[in-house]
């Protein structure tokens, strides 16, 4: 069970996955053997499920997204479409939802050609598609963010 420490340890990381453990402990009033012990458990137990590089992608010339619905004709391949698009590096979010359309995958992609590309030669090929419906993201009004602990 975590506690307001945890959470604002937590919190803190989610801003700047980088923090040592001197300065967190510093932060939520713990000295640093403590404070790297719960990092450990929070670690350990899966509610902490790892660090990243948060990349611009224009600045590596990734300036295309799209949003893309997308319902499966049969439902039996549901799993076989979930471990195909998990593997597939310019699908950057997959969500399934309740209701029609199935899945919301976010795509990325160099620019609209990229785009049309990957559209023929992978979306459209993957188990089970019946429909893809795609949009595109004018503009990024906020990106996904810390949880709000």
């Amino acid at each position: 069970m975590i506690d307001a420490i945890d959470r604002e340890i937590l919190r803190l990381l989610q801003i700047d996955g980088r923090m040592t453990a001197t300065a967190l402990a510093s932060e939520v009033g713990l000295t640093v053997a403590p404070c790297h012990r719960r990092i450990k458990e929070l670690e350990r137990s899966g509610v902490l499920t790892g660090y990243r590089a948060v990349v611009d992608p224009a600045a590596v010339g990734l300036t295309f997204q799209a949003l893309v619905f997308v319902t499966l004709r049969d439902r039996q391949q549901m799993l076989t479409f979930e471990d195909e698009v998990g593997r597939i590096e310019q699908i950057v979010k997959a969500d399934r939802l309740f209701g029609e359309p199935d899945f919301l995958l976010k795509v990325i992609a160099a620019d609209l050609q990229a785009y049309q590309q990957f559209y023929d030669e992978v979306l459209v090929g993957l188990p089970g598609v019946e429909k893809l419906t795609s949009t595109i993201v004018m503009k990024t009004v906020k990106e996904e963010g810390a949880l709000p602990l």
